[in-house]
């Protein structure tokens, strides 16, 4: 139990200065966020993880989902968070604060990582999840693998047709979100920049109408219907389906930072070099 403490401490402490102290690796890492359940899964030591948040497991949320299947999940619960006894808790910026607050008042070091909203942001967020695990080799190989990925899929098309995100709710992202990046690393021109949206926001449905854009990518269905989606079974947008190029991405493709990430915009690239050759 004094060793517990003693290595925690020094992990909160090495937390709270940057990571300018170098503790041990810690022992008993739980996730309670789905980002952070994939970079953790994707580096930590066999046994170093002992549990991730129950969306790992999620096929609609989660691009490692039989990789999660082999670790305990948790809800985000202070309580159960407490009970596996963790030297490091990995939350998100949006996770419970409740949760993070109580933990941190139990003493258990909790480090928060931010959404990642481009590819600098993985890296950085790879990087530090693996200095935090004591696994600094093996982001330093991720990182490698995902620059070698990314620049294969890059290439410099003479003009890059227009593309729409249309999710429900009439939202989109614009370039500077995650979203945008790969639609912008894939060869595409994002018609948000053209309403003005850089982050995300509401296109209307007439903008959407007017831009015409060459692709439109919307987000996969769920089960069961909702208000929010009615938008996307509008006669206007089935028509424009209809007339332009058309592909989905599955949320798990991009909600997360990860390496994953480079499947989407190989999904994105074969929907433009399709239009090129039908061109």
């Amino acid at each position: 139990m004094v060793g517990r403490l003693l290595r925690a401490g020094c992990i909160a402490l090495g937390l709270w200065l940057g990571g300018a102290v170098h503790a041990a690796p810690p022992q008993r890492v739980v996730s309670m966020n789905l980002c952070t359940d994939q970079l953790a899964m994707l580096l930590a030591a066999p046994g170093q993880l002992v549990s991730v948040s129950y969306l790992a497991q999620d096929p609609q949320a989660s691009t490692m989902v039989e990789q999660a299947r082999a670790y305990p999940v948790n809800h985000g619960l202070a309580e159960e968070i407490y009970r596996l006894r963790p030297d490091l808790v990995l939350a998100g910026a949006y996770t419970t604060r409740a949760t993070v607050a109580m933990l941190q008042r139990l003493g258990v070091p909790v480090a928060i990582f931010p959404p990642e909203a481009d590819f600098d942001g993985i890296r950085g967020n790879l990087r530090r999840m693996g200095e935090l695990l004591g696994r600094e080799a093996e982001a330093e190989a991720q990182i490698a693998a995902f620059d070698h990925g990314l620049a294969a899929l890059m290439d410099a098309p003479v003009q890059r047709p227009t593309a729409a995100l249309y999710y429900a709710n009439s939202y989109t992202s614009g370039r500077d979100s995650l979203a945008g990046r790969i639609v912008e690393a894939a060869g595409l021109h994002n018609i948000a920049a053209d309403a003005g949206l850089s982050g995300g926001g509401v296109l209307a449905l007439e903008q959407l109408v007017l831009a015409n854009p060459d692709l439109l990518i919307r987000g996969r269905r769920y089960a069961g219907r909702s208000r929010a989606e009615e938008v996307l079974d509008h006669p206007a947008v089935a028509a424009l389906a209809e007339r332009a190029g058309q592909t989905g991405i599955a949320d798990q493709d991009w909600v997360c930072g990860t390496p994953r990430v480079l499947g989407a915009i190989a999904r994105l690239r074969d929907a433009r070099l399709g239009l090129e050759q039908g061109s």
